[in-house]
C-alpha cells in the first residue's frame, strides 16, 4: 500500500514539474484538492525535498507529547548563518511538522538553519496555549541554537502566520518563558489572518472562547507598534480561505507606526498554493522562497534581548 502511494505521489511530482516546464498553469483548487487527498503528506513532503541537509527530529521542547521539534542544518558552515523557525497552520485544530520538511530542506538548502515545532492544538487546548507553545519552542532555539551573531526570523503560514504574529509583535509571550532571549530580527507571513476577530467566526469561537472579553488579545494587528522587527507579508490574491485584507491591514498598521515593512501580493496564487510554491516542483507559480531569502538577507541582524529583565529577575 505504501510503495503504492509512493508510485502516485512520485507521478503527480513529475506531471506538476512536467506542466511548469511546459508553461501550464495549474489552479490553486486544484493543488487545495490534491493536497487534502494527501493524507500522507509527509510522504509527498519527503519526495520533493531538497536532499543535501541533514535533519534531527522530535527534539523535545517541553513535556507535551506535542511539544517537539524537527531541526534541518545545511551542509555548510552554519556558525554565522540566521535561524528560521516556521510554524505551520492548520486552523489551530490539526498540523504536522513532518508535513512541511519540504519548507525546512529549502531553507536549509539556502544555508539557513530551520526549526518547525510541532504545538498543541484545539481542542487539547484554547487560545492563547498553542502562543506559548510557540513561544517555548522559540525560547529553547535561543538558548540551544542562537548566538549574539545568529538572528531569529520567525516564518509562518496562515495559522501558523498569526502565531508567529502574535509572538512578534506581543513581547510577553517571549518575556514570559526565558529572560535575556533575543527578540526575532524579523516576522515573515503567509496568508495570515492578522486582523480578523476570532471571537465572532463559528469555526473559532470556541477556540478562542478565552478572549470573548478582549478580543484584541487574539488580534496580532492589534499590538503593531514603534520599533517592531522587520516584517514581510506574503498573500496570494486568490486567497479564498483567509481574505488578503489581513495582510494589506496589517501592512497599513505597521507602515503607521514606523516599522520596515513590505507587502506582496502574488496574482492567482490562493491559501495553499502560497506555501505549496516554497516545494521545488512548485516554485514556477510563484517566486516565494525567492522572495524570503531576499528579505532575509536585506533585514537578518541580530537585535537586543526583547526584555530588559535580567535572569536574577530585577530590572
Amino acid at each position: 500500500m505504501i510503495a503504492r502511494k509512493l508510485l502516485v505521489l512520485t507521478a503527480l511530482s513529475g506531471v506538476i514539474t512536467l506542466m511548469a516546464s511546459l508553461g501550464l498553469a495549474t489552479t490553486d483548487s486544484q493543488l487545495k484538492t490534491e493536497w487534502r487527498n494527501l493524507s500522507f503528506g509527509g510522504f509527498f513532503s519527503t519526495l520533493v525535498s531538497e536532499r543535501n541537509v541533514s535533519v534531527q527530529s522530535a527534539v523535545a521542547y517541553g513535556a507535551n507529547p506535542r511539544q517537539r521539534l524537527d531541526i534541518y542544518r545545511p551542509e555548510v558552515d552554519e556558525k554565522q548563518t540566521p535561524i528560521v523557525i516556521f510554524y505551520y497552520g492548520g486552523g489551530w485544530t490539526g498540523g504536522d511538522k513532518a508535513t512541511y520538511r519540504f519548507v525546512g530542506s529549502a531553507f536549509a538548502a539556502h544555508g539557513i538553519t530551520t526549526v518547525i515545532p510541532d504545538y498543541r492544538l484545539f481542542p487539547e487546548v484554547m487560545f492563547p496555549g498553542f502562543v506559548d507553545d510557540a513561544a517555548q519552542a522559540y525560547a529553547w532555539v535561543g538558548q540551544h541554537l542562537a548566538t549574539q551573531d545568529r538572528p531569529i526570523i520567525i516564518i509562518g503560514h496562515s495559522a501558523g502566520a498569526h502565531i508567529a504574529a502574535l509572538l512578534a509583535l506581543d513581547t510577553s509571550y517571549i518575556e514570559n518563558t526565558v529572560c535575556g532571549i533575543q527578540r526575532p530580527s524579523a516576522l515573515v507571513g503567509l496568508a495570515g489572518p492578522y486582523a480578523f476577530d476570532p471571537t465572532t467566526w463559528p469555526s473559532t469561537r470556541q477556540i478562542f472562547a478565552s478572549a470573548l472579553s478582549t478580543a484584541d488579545k487574539a488580534r496580532p494587528i492589534a499590538f503593531a507598534h514603534t520599533g517592531a522587527p522587520a516584517a514581510l507579508l506574503l498573500h496570494g490574491d486568490d486567497d479564498d480561505t483567509v481574505k488578503i485584507w489581513n495582510s494589506r491591514d496589517l501592512a497599513k498598521a505597521l507602515h503607521q507606526t514606523n516599522n520596515q515593512v513590505e507587502l506582496r501580493e502574488f496574482a492567482g496564487i490562493g491559501h495553499v498554493g502560497l506555501i505549496l510554491a516554497i516545494a521545488r516542483p512548485l516554485r514556477w507559480r510563484a517566486p516565494v522562497l525567492e522572495t524570503i531569502l531576499k528579505f532575509i538577507g536585506k533585514t537578518a541582524a541580530p537585535l537586543l534581548p526583547i526584555s530588559s529583565v535580567t535572569c536574577d529577575g530585577r530590572r
